[in-house]
């Protein structure tokens, strides 16, 4: 078996838990945010929303730097309804979709740079990008999605088994 063809079922249960947790946010609470520090739920579910379209950059590309006005021009405009962030979350599920299919195991060894103003924040296969940078970022806010969906008493989604809130 593949690389790609291991990563598959694990991307698509996990962008589709990310999927049940964006259905449930309040688009009335987009702006709440739990601590100063702490980005809004708004900011938080945008950034999810997004992350599946990273598995097609990344293997597409050697490095990015994320400071670059082009690129960041080019990634999906946040948006202000649920709607919005499913179509986000959907196109860039399908476009990794794609790349997975297409990739080979050595597609996956090639290094891939993260850099920021030029300067090199960290390189590192392409595996340990998608499943560090992506699938693991990806359960990581999710996670803390779910608390703010707690903290506003918004059901929380099963994700690995039943919650509290799903028998």
């Amino acid at each position: 078996m593949s690389i790609a063809q291991s990563l598959l079922p694990e991307f698509e249960h996990e962008i589709a838990g990310v999927r049940r947790v964006l259905e449930r946010i309040p688009v009335e609470h987009l702006d709440y945010r739990p601590h100063p520090k702490s980005m809004t739920l708004g900011e938080l579910a945008n950034h999810l929303a997004v992350m599946p379209g990273w598995v097609a950059g990344t293997l597409s590309t050697t490095d990015m730097d994320f400071d670059d006005p082009e690129i960041r021009a080019s990634m999906p405009k946040p948006s202000s309804t649920i709607e919005g962030l499913l179509k986000t979350l959907d196109s860039g599920k399908e476009e990794a979709a794609k790349a997975l299919a297409k990739a080979s195991d050595a597609d996956f060894q090639v290094i891939w740079s993260g850099r920021a103003g030029g300067k090199v924040l960290f390189s590192m296969p392409r595996i340990a990008v998608v499943r560090g940078m992506v699938l693991n970022h990806a359960v990581h806010h999710r996670a803390q999605a779910t608390v703010y969906l707690r903290m506003l008493d918004v059901p929380v989604p099963a994700l690995y088994g039943p919650s509290a809130d799903e028998a």
